[in-house]
């Protein structure tokens, strides 16, 4: 059973920072696209940033603040985020999966979520 397992959420006031964590431990395909994605009450749920093989892709919402970065050693993707706005209130959810799945907003591992809160 594939588990992904988020971390870091919390509550921080607009241009703060945030650092999300994601164990993908339980994942091991290679080659594959692992990213975040995000969902806004009322709002559906859309990719924010992927990483596939080092190379990375933001949405024209986070680019310029937030990073997304992998360590293989630990088997952890990173969200790193920055000059937080309200607007960025959201569950944040990890996933992977076959790139194009990802790509078209339908991996098929999911983390839990973590709340992210900014006033």
């Amino acid at each position: 059973h594939v588990q992904l397992v988020e971390s870091g959420g919390g509550s921080v006031q607009a241009g703060g920072s945030l650092r999300l964590s994601c164990d993908i431990s339980k994942y091991t395909v290679v080659g594959n696209c692992v990213g975040w994605f995000r969902q806004a009450p009322g709002n559906e749920r859309e990719g924010i940033a992927r990483i596939y093989l080092g190379g990375t892709f933001y949405s024209d919402f986070v680019k310029g603040r937030f990073i997304i970065s992998q360590d293989n050693e630990k088997d952890t993707i990173y969200l790193q985020m920055n000059n937080l706005k309200p607007e960025d209130t959201a569950i944040y959810y990890c996933a992977a999966g076959r790139c194009p799945a990802v790509v078209a907003g339908a991996p098929r591992y999911w983390g839990q979520g973590t709340q992210v809160t900014v006033s």
